[in-house]
């Protein structure tokens, strides 16, 4: 597989890049939500920005900057902070598939959707379950700080733990 190329997402990338959730999915369980749809997943009306790697002419990466509605991480963050919602943004939907992974797609997918919330003055939080241990090792090398732990609700009356984390300051 050549290097891939981080890049904004373009509405043709929407198939590509629900097959490779859907990859991600059955090799490593997230997400745990969304599957049943997974082009409405990616492409919610929250998205307020989205970068894709590509490889090969294959989408292998995505991760999304969404609009906040009250999650968890959200609240600990302006409680914590002190700053309204209105200047933070949620990072979520970063998967990469399992045949692209070594080759930092995971960082540099965070570091786009790190760049374009300064650029907006948004401050980036996020929750990550705590079986999706890999994920957590990468926001926490990248900096990303816990700012508290939450019951991840989905599906019929299921949960998971999960940890929230705020990004690092500019």
């Amino acid at each position: 597989m050549k290097p891939a190329t981080v890049r904004p997402f373009e509405d043709d990338d929407l198939a590509g890049a629900a097959e490779a959730l859907t990859a991600v999915h059955a090799s490593d369980g997230y997400p745990v939500e969304g599957i049943d749809d997974p082009k409405a997943w990616i492409r919610s009306a929250d998205v307020l920005a989205a970068w894709v790697a590509e490889a090969d002419g294959q989408i292998v990466g995505h991760v999304s900057v969404m609009r906040a509605y009250g999650e968890d991480a959200v609240a600990f963050w302006t409680e914590q902070s002190g700053e309204p919602a209105t200047h933070v943004a949620v990072l979520a939907r970063l998967f990469v598939v399992r045949e692209a992974r070594k080759q930092a797609l995971g960082e540099r997918l965070v570091q786009a959707a790190v760049s374009h919330a300064r650029a907006h003055g948004l401050r980036l939080v996020l929750d990550v379950m705590t079986k999706d241990r890999s994920a957590m090792r990468l926001y926490e090398r990248l900096g990303w700080r816990e700012i508290g732990r939450a019951s991840h609700r989905y599906g019929a009356d299921q949960s998971i733990d999960a940890v929230c984390y705020v990004s690092p300051d500019a």
